[in-house]
């Protein structure tokens, strides 16, 4: 499968947004990940449709969009209609997943389940034929900057075997935690798109911050 690093905009200078996006293209990430929080399902707030709205004026780059919001059915037509290609929800979340899920791909972009790392990873099985990735957090979501949890390695493993027995292509997304190093053991596991926030935007040469990822992930 190909893989693909996402740079994680919570990382980034808000007040220079637009030159961020401008560096993280040059440095070759396919992705913008752009994590919405609520204050009630994490504690914590970011940002939402109208940052989202500018920043798909501004590239054209894949924006993967991650909600940590309590009840995403209500929002993910409006996130599609603001640019977002890939949603991804949480299964912990009120609204039904299934239906979730339908109504990301209905909207017209591509649909992902997110799973906290002490939700079991069997709760994902019976969508993966629905599911365009898969989101394993290996932190808690709600803050950057957080240290990787090394325990849901496995989960990614076993997701990785299950998709494979079922013979579907599905991606694995990990986001939390990941440097030059946690890519390799993510990647070894099955994981094929690498979220990167503070490691990537705090790096001295992004462009060769990207190419470690890269090359751990071959």
């Amino acid at each position: 499968m190909r893989n693909y690093v996402s740079a994680s905009v919570l990382s980034a200078d808000m007040l220079n947004l637009k030159s961020e996006i401008s560096k993280i293209t040059d440095a070759g990430v396919d992705m913008l990940h752009f994590d919405v929080m609520d204050g009630v399902f994490v504690p914590n707030i970011t940002y939402g449709l109208p940052v989202l709205e500018q920043v798909r004026k501004a590239t054209d780059i894949t924006l993967d969009v991650h909600l940590m919001i309590t009840d995403p059915i209500k929002y993910v037509r409006r996130f599609v209609q603001c640019g977002a290609d890939i949603i991804s929800f949480h299964i912990e979340s009120k609204s039904n997943t299934l239906e979730t899920v339908k109504a990301i791909k209905s909207a017209g972009a591509k649909a992902a389940i997110a799973i906290k790392p002490d939700t079991p990873i069997e709760n994902v099985y019976e969508y993966l034929p629905y599911l365009d990735m898969v989101l394993v957090m290996t932190v808690e979501p709600g803050f950057g900057g957080q240290g990787f949890i090394y325990d849901t390695v496995k989960k990614i493993s076993a997701v990785k075997n299950k998709i494979v027995s079922l013979g579907l292509h599905t991606d694995i997304q990990v986001d939390g935690g990941i440097n030059d190093e946690t890519a390799e053991i993510v990647k070894s596991a099955g994981a094929n798109v690498l979220v990167s926030g503070s490691w990537l935007f705090k790096s001295e040469n992004m462009q060769e911050s990207v190419e470690k990822l890269r090359k751990a992930e071959e």
